[in-house]
């Protein structure tokens, strides 16, 4: 077993405040930290950090849906229509509320809602971390999460912050048994973005394994606890850390079910019902967008023709070292034996991410919500001296914070 699979004890329970506050104090300075290089490089380039955080690509398209509704669009010369249906509406609907009770603009109603629902977002991925792994780990994860090459898409008019922060949370309710708070989170998260359904099938697998542990309970003969058989070994501490809803009445775990699926079902249900399309009408919104689903042969084949020529040849190498080391931790979380909602959730986005048909440069971006990725590096982390983890986490800061404000200045977020 490697550094990276071997697990380590859950942290100490303690005030969460005093827990959470460090965390949240370190995730916050590294978005700082990216946001004066933004405005550094902006400055050299006459940009406007402001306007490329709210005001360009998708940022733009969800405030036009806050201040117009629905039914915007925008034909191409090659006949194809980019409709604002393919925008789920939660931060729309946030942003207009925001704008409504105070004399912020739509766009900086969304960088507002951002910015708190980061570090709501980077709460969550904490207590998850921590509830499986133990503090350090979930400190690591944290900024692990800041420091991301995309990372300075946290502080965008995006929708990626709302989302991870909705599935971090239900995740850890999933984790911990509240699965009508699981439910209710996952719903919100179906209305953010159409991987919600990510969360909905994390929901779903781990409600059915725990019926599954029910019945294999209800068969085990009882036995008296004063009596231990040397030849049973004690659970282990992944073992101990994974889901613990089998105290739940069985109700609340049907509704939580039940809950999940509503708010992306709804949407979708109702953009069939606006265009007269169908149930699967949002299918064809998206694809007047180029996108849909191919299990990745259009990446595949974006990727091979780069090989066409020298220069273009080393991006696809780059691609390549990308896209395996993506699979390599999925792999790492499995043979970790994380718990089954993190395994489904990260799976599904991953597969999603890698395997949409369009938008090739949009994946590091798709692959933003996909925290338990990060464990394995950060359960890497957690065991070096503090002096050392520091070091390595702040010079990446600086890499990602740099790349960040090039990346904008540059091509952006497609």
């Amino acid at each position: 077993m490697t550094d990276l699979e071997t697990p380590v004890a859950p942290g100490r329970e303690g005030p969460w405040p005093r827990r959470v506050a460090p965390v949240l104090l370190g995730y916050a300075a590294v978005r700082a930290l990216g946001l004066v290089a933004l405005a550094l490089w902006s400055a050299t380039r006459d940009k406007s950090p402001h306007q490329l955080l709210t005001a360009r690509w998708d940022s733009l398209w969800y405030t036009r849906v806050a201040e117009l509704g629905y039914g915007y669009e925008v034909r191409l010369p090659n006949g194809d229509v980019h409709s604002n249906l393919a925008f789920f509406p939660l931060l729309p609907w946030l942003e207009r509320a925001v704008s409504a009770v105070t004399p912020l603009s739509y766009a900086d109603a969304g960088l507002l809602i951002s910015t708190l629902v980061s570090l709501a977002a980077a709460w969550g991925i904490f207590a998850v971390a921590d509830h499986v792994y133990g503090r350090r780990a979930g400190v690591c994860a944290v900024l692990l999460w800041a420091v991301l090459p995309v990372g300075i898409v946290q502080s965008m008019a995006y929708s990626e912050s709302l989302f991870t922060a909705l599935a971090a949370w239900s995740l850890y309710a999933v984790l911990t048994g509240r699965w009508l708070t699981a439910g209710l989170l996952a719903s919100f998260a179906g209305l953010t973005r159409p991987v919600g359904a990510a969360v909905v099938a994390a929901v779903w697998v781990a409600a059915i394994a725990s019926y599954g542990r029910d019945s294999s309970a209800q068969d085990l003969p009882a036995q008296d606890s004063s009596v231990r058989d040397p030849s049973v070994r004690e659970p282990s501490v992944r073992e101990r850390s994974g889901p613990a809803p089998d105290s739940a009445p069985l109700w609340r775990r049907a509704l939580g079910m039940l809950l999940a699926p509503l708010g992306a079902a709804g949407y979708v249900l109702w953009v069939g019902q606006h265009t007269g399309k169908g149930p699967l009408g949002y299918l064809d919104v998206q694809a007047g967008w180029g996108n849909g689903f191919d299990g990745g042969y259009a990446f595949a084949r974006f990727v091979a023709d780069k090989f066409t020529s020298f220069p273009s040849a080393l991006a696809g190498l780059g691609l390549i070292i990308g896209v395996a080391l993506v699979i390599w931790l999925y792999v790492i979380c499995v043979r970790q034996a994380q718990p089954i909602p993190l395994l489904v959730y990260a799976g599904i986005v991953t597969a999603l991410a890698l395997c949409a048909s369009s938008y090739f440069g949009s994946k590091p971006r798709l692959l933003l919500p996909a925290f338990p990725l990060l464990l394995p590096l950060a359960l890497a982390l957690a065991r070096l001296r503090t002096s050392r983890s520091a070091w390595v986490l702040g010079s990446v800061a600086v890499v990602s914070a740099v790349y960040g404000a090039f990346w904008l200045n540059g091509s952006g977020p497609p």
